[in-house]
């Protein structure tokens, strides 16, 4: 009876889920540093928590994954901080804690931390690395190892957070067609050098209000940028160039804003980023974005701007100041409980951006998601340097 007593309250305090989907992308066009035209990726993750008292939780989560472009490791270990070049073949994706007791809550290991509340960009979002590695205009998130306080105290709440060690945002591969070459390099022998982490931990500090009729926060971010500059070291035994990243200290203050109107609500996000590091951008990023819900319909749309104060190192990899300048919009359409249809779409003075996505669930377990997207602009564009890479995607999901 004791025993039958416990299992039924181990089930009730431990929930679990996770799929397995194979995707698949193809591109009509070659890339100078890139033959292949199609690539395929199957990912396994399982997610898991247990409620071991009403004040602790603990979470996690696993990946395991492959592809047919050796953007996926071959080697078999499991990895715990996200700090290589390829993708890790196994990793785990979440390992955390959660204690809640009262107007308090702390999170403890790795976790996924999200600022802001714009949608088209989150220039404040400085706790959210970006994997790009086999898509610069459709990334994923990654978790990172930090303790979070977060304190409710009325319309008022506090989010701190300490994160020991630098997690970067995973950057495309160097011979692969997401790392778009200038021409004045195409048929020169680019080498991959890695990349120096650096040391000390980073933290930051975000208040948030809510009032009657509008809501807003101020924060405070001071570490790393996750994305990289590269150092460039040229070899004229080989007549190549060796190509190095590097991450550059960052100090970011931000605010955002969401203001309800009877006929839409209005959200802006801005953020200053200083650095210390020599030969590093100092700029601005702010959104201002309109939306609406309409029955099934919902509509976001905006613009992202910049205000650069210092240029820095021209060799960078900055998606975020890259879809800056553009006026970016997002519509979605729930036909039914099973279907849904969505488009999205950033267009800039030298580069436009447009996805379509249909998805439809078959079943209990089953989900087919279908898409196309389309590149346009000229290499001295972020955006259009990619013209070379429009595709057509197809993922097949089974979930349990």
């Amino acid at each position: 009876m004791i025993g039958v007593l416990l299992v039924a309250l181990f089930a009730q305090s431990f929930e679990q889920r996770g799929f397995i989907e194979n995707s698949a992308l193809g591109y009509p066009q070659t890339a100078p540093n890139d033959s292949g035209q199609v690539v395929d990726e199957m990912l396994f993750r399982w997610e898991a928590s247990y409620k071991v008292a009403p004040w602790l939780k603990l979470s996690g989560a696993f990946d395991a994954e492959t592809d047919s472009h050796r953007q996926v490791a071959r080697d078999f270990h499991f990895d715990a901080d996200d700090r290589s070049i390829q993708r890790p073949a196994f990793s785990f994706r979440r390992y955390s804690a959660t204690l809640h007791k009262g107007k308090v809550t702390a999170e403890i290991g790795r976790q996924f931390i999200r600022w802001g509340k714009t949608d088209i960009l989150n220039p404040t979002d400085r706790f959210a690395p970006k994997d790009y590695l086999s898509n610069v205009v459709n990334p994923d998130f990654l978790g990172v190892v930090a303790a979070r306080v977060t304190v409710e105290l009325g319309n008022d709440s506090l989010d701190v957070v300490w994160q020991p060690w630098f997690t970067p945002s995973r950057t495309p591969l160097l011979d692969q067609r997401w790392t778009a070459l200038p021409e004045q390099a195409e048929g020169v022998a680019i080498q991959d050098l890695g990349a120096r982490y650096p040391g000390g931990s980073q933290y930051g500090a975000r208040w948030n209000h809510i009032g009657t009729g509008y809501e807003y926060s101020l924060c405070f971010f001071d570490g790393f940028n996750s994305l990289p500059l590269f150092d460039a070291k040229f070899d004229p035994l080989t007549n190549g160039v060796g190509l190095q990243r590097y991450y550059p200290e960052l100090r970011l203050y931000g605010a955002d804003a969401a203001v309800p109107l009877p006929w839409f609500t209005v959200k802006g996000e801005a953020a200053y980023f200083s650095s210390t590091t020599p030969n590093t951008d100092q700029y601005a990023l702010y959104v201002i974005q309109l939306e609406r819900q309409v029955k099934e319909w919902s509509f976001v749309g905006g613009y992202a701007g910049e205000a650069l104060t210092r240029a820095g190192n021209p060799l960078q990899f900055e998606p975020d100041e890259g879809f800056a300048r553009s006026f970016v919009g997002h519509a979605g359409w729930t036909i039914d409980p099973n279907r849904s249809v969505a488009l999205e779409a950033a267009v800039r003075a030298g580069g436009s951006f447009t996805r379509f996505e249909y998805s439809q669930v078959v079943g209990q377990h089953w989900r087919a998601t279908a898409g196309l997207a389309w590149i346009r602009g000229d290499m001295t564009d972020f955006i259009g340097a990619y013209h070379r890479n429009s595709y057509a995607s197809l993922a097949i999901r089974y979930s349990f």
